[in-house]
């Protein structure tokens, strides 16, 4: 039967277990965003990866389908901020993880200067002083969407909020 919750995997390991130059690029991904392990980079990865796959069946379907598809994917990607709202659909099979990773909201806590390094980002996130439009999140990997990004701060129970506003 198996456990409920545990469906699938959301990524998918490399084919060759040793290549030099992946895992120099993986670990420079895990120092330059702050990631746990490189787990949480494959998961980025084949997010992208299905969105590619998405695009490139797309082409292969009818006129009307074709477009119904490459705009609903489109208007997903420009509501998570990755692509830009005059993007084409020819930028979908363009983007990298990297643009991805940059929408973690690890990544935007630091970046606006909540956090002085890419490590207490992620530390002040899971210990629950991060909220984003009035929600705690405590996932370092959560997806920002372009319209919640303005509404990331301190969470009001949080130590960190008052001293924040005293300096």
């Amino acid at each position: 039967m198996g456990d409920p919750r545990r469906l699938k995997k959301k990524f998918k390991k490399p084919r060759h277990p040793y290549q030099k130059e992946r895992i120099m690029e993986e670990l420079e991904f895990l120092g330059k965003y702050g990631l746990r392990n490189k787990r949480e980079y494959w998961k980025m990865r084949t997010i992208l990866g299905n969105w590619r796959n998405i695009a490139r069946h797309s082409r292969t379907l009818s006129k009307e389908q074709a477009l119904e598809v490459q705009q609903t994917l489109i208007k997903k990607l420009n509501r998570l901020g990755i692509i830009g709202s005059e993007a084409e659909f020819e930028d979908v099979l363009l983007l990298s993880t990297e643009d991805l990773l940059k929408r973690r909201l690890q990544t935007l806590v630091y970046e606006k200067g909540f956090a002085s390094t890419i490590y207490q980002a992620r530390q002040y996130i899971t210990h629950g002083h991060i909220q984003v439009g009035g929600k705690k999140i405590d996932a370092p990997s959560y997806i920002v969407k372009r319209e919640e990004e303005e509404f990331i701060g301190f969470a009001p129970s949080s130590p960190l909020s008052t001293a924040k506003e005293k300096t």
